[in-house]
C-alpha cells in the first residue's frame, strides 16, 4: 500500500515571532521558550537532537537530554567513551535542536561542545536515581554486544559491588557544555512563510536579525 506522503500537511497559526518581541539575549528568549514549552506539557521538553561529526565528516545524530542552561551554554551528560564524545574529541563543532511540533517551533544551536568540570559531573550524577547511576557503571555505550542478557548480568554486578554505600562517579562518564555561536528561534506561520530570528554572536555580545524562510 502507497502512503500519499505529498498530501500530509499542516498550516502553522498558533503565534508569531518578531524582532522586537524577542529578547536581547538569546538565553533569555530560551528561558521564555522553554517555560512555555514546559507548561504546555510537552512529553520531554529538554529533549534535543544532538549532531555531532567525526574529523573524516562522519556524522550521527541522537536525542539527548538537556540537564542545564545559563548564559556560559548548554550541558547534558554521557558515557566519554561513546561515539558521540570520541567525534566530538576529534571535532567539538556541534549543533543541537529542539523540536517543539506542538507549539509549531523549533530552535537550532551551533557551537562547540567542552567538557564541564569534575565538580559539576559528580553534583549531577549524585542527583540521579539509584538505578540511573548504576546505569551509568553498566553500559559501555555504543559497543557491540550480543545480548541484553550482557546488560542485566552487568547490572546485578554493580548492585552487590555497591550495595553498601554511596554509587561514585565513573571516570569515563560526565557532561558537556556546548558554547553556543548561534541560536536560531523558529516559529510555524501561515502559507510556509515562517518566522525565523537568529541570534548570532560578534565581539563577544550577541546580534539578532530576521531571516526569509
Amino acid at each position: 500500500m502507497s502512503i500519499d506522503l505529498a498530501s500530509l500537511r499542516k498550516e502553522y497559526s498558533k503565534a508569531s515571532l518578531d524582532l522586537d518581541s524577542v529578547a536581547d539575549s538569546p538565553i533569555e528568549q530560551f528561558q521564555k521558550w522553554f517555560s512555555e514549552a514546559q507548561k504546555g506539557e510537552l512529553t520531554e521538553p529538554n529533549a534535543m537532537v544532538l549532531s555531532t561529526a567525526s574529523s573524516a565528516g562522519s556524522i550521527t545524530q541522537r536525542t539527548v537530554l538537556l540537564k542545564a542552561f545559563d548564559e556560559k551554554g548548554f550541558v547534558f551528560y554521557t558515557n566519554y567513551k561513546s561515539r558521540k564524545a570520541q567525534q566530538m574529541e576529534d571535532n567539538n563543532r556541534v549543533s543541537i535542536l529542539f523540536p517543539w511540533y506542538q507549539l509549531e517551533r523549533q530552535i537550532a544551536v551551533t557551537g562547540v561542545a567542552e567538557k564541564v568540570s569534575t565538580a559539576e559531573s559528580v553534583k549531577y550524577f549524585m542527583s540521579r536515581p539509584f538505578n540511573s547511576q548504576l546505569g551509568a557503571w553498566v553500559s559501555q555505550q555504543s559497543q557491540v554486544i550480543t545480548s541484553r542478557n550482557i546488560l542485566e548480568v552487568k547490572l546485578n554486578e554493580m548492585k552487590e559491588k555497591f550495595k553498601e554505600g554511596k554509587i561514585p562517579l565513573p571516570d569515563f562518564w560526565g557532561g558537556y557544555r556546548i558554547i553556543p555561536d548561534t541560536i536560531e528561534f523558529w516559529q510555524g506561520r501561515p502559507s510556509r512563510l515562517h518566522d525565523r530570528i537568529l541570534y548570532t554572536i560578534e565581539n563577544n555580545s550577541w546580534t539578532k536579525k530576521r531571516l526569509s524562510p
